[in-house]
Parts: C-alpha cells; structure tokens; sequence
C-alpha cells in the first residue's frame, strides 16, 4: 500500500508536528517510556493509595458548562418490557432464587474528573501553506475526514427516540490513552499552599517562585499535577454550586503568558491535570486581534500534543505531599478505552 499523502505542509509556529512521526496521536506521552514508570514505581515510599476522582456527579447542575449535566441512571429492560433492577429470576424460572440488578449510563463524558484527548480542541491554522485556514488538530489531523461529526442539531444531545453515536474521532480519540495504560511519574504543584482559596491568576513567575520555595523539579516525561484547592471546594458545595463561587475561587494558569507556555514545552512535561476547571483562566485575558479563547488549550493539545485533566480531587494528596516534604508520586489514570471519544471520565490513583 503506498503511504498515505502528507496531513500538512506547514506546522504551527513552536508545535512538535511530526516530531514523533507522521502519523503519531499520542503526542507527548511519547515520553512516558519504561523507565519513566520505574521511575514512578521507584516513589512509592509507603504504600498509600489516593483516589483523586471527585464523585462524577459533581459539580452538581450546569453551571459551570450549560452543555455538560450530571449523569443520569436508569435500569436496564429484561426480553424489553420487564424492568432489570432487583428483577427476581423466579419470574421467569420457577424455583430460581437469584436477584438481579443492571443498569445504564447516559453520561457527559467530560463533566466531572476527566481527560481532553487530542481530538477535543483544534484550531483554525493554514496547514496546507495555501493562504486558507482550515479546521485541523494535532498533527495535522482534519476536521469531518479525521475528527467527524454531524451538521444537525437533532443528531446531537442526548435527546430523541433515535439515540445512535453521530460523532467519531477516527485519528486521536481517548482510547489512544487508554491502550498507552497511562501511568508514569508525577509531580504535583501545590499553588492552593501558596495562594490560598482565592482566585489568582498564575503566570510564569508565580509558577517558577512556587517550584524554588517548594524544592519541585519537572522533568521530561512527568505527567504535572496542579493543586488549586477547587475540587475540594466544589465538593463543600454539595452540587449545589453557585456562580460566585466558581468565578472566584482557586488558581487558575494565565494562558496569554507565553514564557508559561514556553516553560510547558521546554520542561517536555508529559501531560497537565489540575483540581479545577479547564486548568487555564477563561475566560483568558483580553487581546486584541485574532486568537484562540483557550491559549493555554491550544498550545497544549493542538500544537505540542499535551493531554489535559481537569477536575481532579487533589487535595488530601497534596496535603500528604506537603506533610511528607514529598512532590513526586506514581499516577495511574487510564481513560475509558471508549473508541471516538474526544474526552473520557477518569478514576485516576495517586500512589505515594
């Protein structure tokens, strides 16, 4: 078979496109190698297991994203009239003793504790060196031949008799980082320890004095881990959050500060989660002209091939860190291996 034609002739300014080949969809986890997970095995010290998930129907409502709601479960039909929730089998086989129960899911992928695949934010960029911007992701990959999905609203949503998958990531969906197994070394930020509950807007110099007074070093391949404390507090508000409080409470990273975004490529950190929403401020700061409303997002997915965790529950972690005068922990977090998905719920465990 000959080899297929070049995705692009020209790559974004300061991205990796083609740098771990023409075809590659896993971006930086490229540098999660063997020895970075033995050198994430080698932190385990004590044994100590953290679940870093929030329950996955936090926040609570929609307020926080009006097209993402809470999950909705309902149970399954046994032969398709018979309700399969603590369905006794004697209904069907006399003497039968057995009770079963089956459900479903209708979920919104990335409500709660979740991975961005690469699939889930691409840019308006001249790939072809033609003069005309067109829809495209990481490496090159193509908006409705490679990322498709439908032009109808009634094909959307999670509404209508006729509920059947409309959308498909073929090139860079969420399975890529489940069948990677993600799981390496990581290494968690502690801003909440510095900055408290207020909503503070981290750029580079902020970032680089909180490493110095904390002793954290990155290292090419780690997976970064951000403590805001905005997980914890979402969870105090008992899914009943307000707008207040998620407009004003926790750190957030200044997108538009491009010596942080330098500082993501040259540390060659391997993924970013973070405890809060979106990791970066949005909205970003205010520019003129034409530019992405997520930078931070757009360099991170779209140019470097940096997959992003939001919401994550860091906070007991982070305070066992900090007790221990530890940064560095094991970090196991496989998405679901759902092929498609531009984004997945993710249980993931911090090992220290």
């Amino acid at each position: 078979m000959p080899p297929s034609p070049p995705r692009w002739s020209q790559r974004p300014p300061g991205s990796n496109w083609g740098d771990f080949g023409p075809d590659d969809q896993l971006g930086r986890l490229n540098l999660i190698t063997p020895e970075k997970v033995r050198q994430g095995v080698a932190e385990v010290k004590d044994g100590r297991s953290f679940c870093l998930s929030l329950p996955l129907d936090y926040p609570g409502g929609s307020l926080l994203n009006p097209a993402r709601h809470p999950p909705v479960l309902r149970p399954t039909l046994r032969q398709g009239t018979r309700v399969n929730f603590n369905f006794r089998l004697a209904q069907l086989v006399e003497d039968r003793t057995d009770v079963i129960s089956d459900d479903l899911a209708i979920l919104h992928l990335q409500y709660s504790t979740q991975w961005d695949s690469l699939a889930h934010v691409g840019s308006m960029f001249d790939a072809d060196g033609d003069g005309l911007p067109e829809p495209v992701y990481y490496n090159g990959y193509r908006a409705q031949r490679d990322v498709l999905g439908p032009a109808d609203a009634a094909d959307a949503g999670a509404l209508g008799p006729d509920l059947r998958s409309t959308s498909s990531a073929h090139a860079l969906g969420i399975q890529n980082m489940a069948e990677k197994a993600m799981q390496g070394r990581a290494v968690l930020i502690d801003l909440h320890a510095h900055f408290g509950d207020a909503r503070t807007l981290i750029g580079y110099e902020q970032l680089v004095q909180v490493l110095g007074m904390d002793g954290v070093v990155v290292e090419p391949g780690d997976i970064v881990c951000f403590h805001t404390g905005f997980a914890q507090a979402l969870l105090g508000m008992g899914k009943q959050p307000t707008q207040h409080a998620l407009e004003h409470t926790g750190t957030v990273l200044d997108g538009r500060d491009e010596r942080l975004l330098q500082w993501i490529t040259d540390t060659g950190v391997a993924a970013i989660a973070a405890d809060n929403y979106a990791v970066e401020a949005l909205p970003a700061r205010h520019r003129g002209g034409c530019c992405a409303a997520l930078p931070l997002h757009e360099h991170c997915l779209f140019k470097l091939g940096v997959h992003l965790g939001e919401l994550w529950w860091l906070t007991p972690l982070a305070q066992h860190l900090r007790k221990e005068g530890r940064s560095r922990f094991l970090l196991t977090a496989p998405p679901l291996r759902l092929p498609g998905a531009v984004g997945s719920p993710v249980t993931p465990v911090g090992t220290t």
